[in-house]
């Protein structure tokens, strides 16, 4: 008995906290999981976020209210005798099948979202950049205006394409605004073999932060 109410009483505030910052969450649209998006395809990478926040969320719900039941409904009684129950197949490959679709579905929209942000290549007219890694700094060249410089300049509007390397460990280029993260490797066996560029279109002009999320 102890164990069915301390499962609904955590459903409970979980359901709770869930029904309020889902909401909320939505209507910001970037609220309090991501700073405002300021690349083109930030908007499907949200959507892809908030999609898989709701359908993990509520599947959560809906197991934890499922146990809580189950929990009280076969709860040890007096006088009642235990027996053994197989089970049903039928209910056990409906539930598998189920499963089986909504994760390939959510693999498949996913997997889309991953191609249209990092597997496509920059048009001709696409900036050149190449982004250097080291501890504990970056420095960008742009070779096409001769220029180096340890903060990064790009104009809005126009697709960027950064070529990523390290001069030591391994690093990872982090724009939250811009939704993309790129691990950075250094050249060489292993290093070239992996792709090492990446492609956004800013399209929100402000000051933004590059972050390194390995711990170098």
């Amino acid at each position: 008995m102890l164990l069915a109410i301390t499962i609904w009483l955590f459903t409970l505030i979980t359901v709770i906290l869930f029904t309020d910052l889902v909401p909320e969450m939505l209507e910001l649209a970037s609220g309090q999981w991501f700073p405002e998006s300021a690349s083109v395809h930030g908007a499907i990478v949200d959507a892809q976020f908030y999609t898989t926040l709701m359908v993990t969320g509520v599947v959560f719900v809906l197991a934890q209210v499922a146990l809580g039941y189950l929990v009280l409904r076969y709860r040890e009684r007096p006088g009642q005798t235990a027996y053994y129950y197989h089970g049903s197949n039928k209910m056990e490959w409906a539930w598998t099948a189920a499963t089986t679709v909504v994760f390939f579905l959510m693999v498949s929209v996913g997997y889309g979202v991953w191609l249209e942000v990092y597997v496509h290549a920059a048009p001709e007219d696409a900036i050149q950049i190449e982004v250097t890694a080291q501890q504990f700094a970056w420095r960008f060249d742009y070779p096409e205006l001769g220029v180096t410089s340890n903060e990064l300049h790009v104009p809005v509007g126009r697709q960027i394409e950064l070529s990523l390397t390290s001069l030591d460990v391994i690093h990872a280029f982090w724009v939250p605004e811009w939704r993309i993260k790129r691990d950075v490797v250094p050249a060489g066996p292993g290093g070239d073999e992996i792709d090492r560029t990446v492609v956004v279109t800013p399209d929100v002009e402000g000051t933004y932060s590059v972050v390194c999320t390995e711990l170098c």
